[in-house]
């Protein structure tokens, strides 16, 4: 959800001038509001119960943490990263093992946990929809791709990541349990047919902001973005028709100078109160199974974990197998 490119301003809500002493640990997210909430719900917690204090550096930068690694000089203790790269950074010898005699895994969803990370929360692409800019809202991947009944811009995510290409397929009527291998040729020619009316989105809240100001009264969105559009006051309605799960994830770089105390601080980020908070504060799903008990159950019902009927799960080990080669594609094609 959020690329190397990150936007240079939400580095700057981060702080990364302070330097990093032996019993510090190092933090790095993305930025912007749902490193906030992973301050709140993990570091100051983290920080309590240890003594340990946690320093927040972002936004989360894989060529900077592979050149860390190589030269030796890793100063990153914990990082939020994406699943698939997780996956790919894990083979290619770029991670900590992760210590499951600290990190109690046995009540973490399966889905999200390798030898080398753990999920940090996991969120779904959803249909959203300003209904105060438009007579009708697209309910269906297919309806978002039809400019006919539903004229207008629409936003999607700019980043080579799962969701888009998914979505494109889904919208031309790909069964949800044949969409992998990706037919990128069908992709394409499926994006191709709304490319001129889409506006991208590099970060969440230029979604939100597309969004609310009808600029694209309509597209696809991470649920978490829409949920807060809604407490916000804004008029929207969030289809989860064939939602598209993906999640973060927590990685430990190979070489991390605090290797113990990061997996202490992954094992509090991913117990089931920690992640219950976060839950509550940004919208998206927790990763562990006992965390929705803990939950006001109106609260919970609004996230993707509940949201299973027609949902469709990103396949992360696909996509750390293939990111390269279809990131290589997917910007050629932007660039037409």
């Amino acid at each position: 959800m959020k690329k190397i490119f990150a936007l240079a301003a939400a580095a700057a809500t981060i702080a990364t001038s302070m330097p990093a002493s032996a019993a510090d640990l190092v933090f790095t997210s993305w930025g912007g509001t749902t490193q906030d909430a992973q301050k709140i719900a993990w570091a100051e917690k983290f920080t309590e119960k240890t003594g340990i204090n946690v320093l927040q550096d972002g936004p989360t930068d894989y060529g900077k943490l592979k050149a860390m690694v190589e030269a030796s000089a890793v100063t990153w203790d914990v990082v939020d990263v994406e699943g698939d790269y997780a996956a790919q950074a894990g083979k290619n010898g770029l991670l900590e093992k992760l210590d499951f005699s600290i990190i109690d895994k046995s009540k973490l969803d399966p889905r999200f946990v390798t030898d080398y990370s753990v999920g940090s929360f996991y969120y779904s692409f959803v249909i959203g929809c300003n209904k105060d800019a438009v007579d009708a809202c697209p309910k269906t991947w297919a309806d978002l791709f039809d400019t006919e009944k539903f004229p207008g811009r629409r936003a999607f995510y700019k980043w080579s990541a799962p969701g888009v290409i998914e979505a494109a397929l889904l919208a031309d009527g790909v069964p949800a349990d044949k969409l992998y291998p990706l037919d990128l040729d069908r992709a394409f020619k499926k994006l191709d047919t709304i490319k001129q009316d889409i506006i991208w989105w590099s970060g969440g809240a230029q979604s939100q902001q597309l969004l609310a100001s009808a600029e694209a009264p309509f597209g696809s969105l991470w649920n978490g973005r829409m949920t807060a559009l809604a407490q916000s006051g804004i008029n929207v309605e969030t289809s989860w028709e064939q939602n598209i799960t993906a999640a973060d994830s927590l990685v430990v770089p190979k070489g991390a100078k605090n290797k113990e105390a990061a997996m202490q601080f992954i094992a509090l980020a991913t117990s089931a109160e920690a992640q219950a908070e976060l839950a509550k504060i940004t919208g998206y799903a927790p990763i562990n199974l006992d965390s929705p008990k803990l939950m006001d159950p109106e609260l919970a019902k609004t996230l993707p974990d509940a949201q299973t009927a027609s949902q469709v799960n990103a396949d992360m080990n696909y996509w750390a197998e293939n990111r390269d080669a279809i990131g290589e594609r997917w910007y050629a094609w932007q660039a037409k």
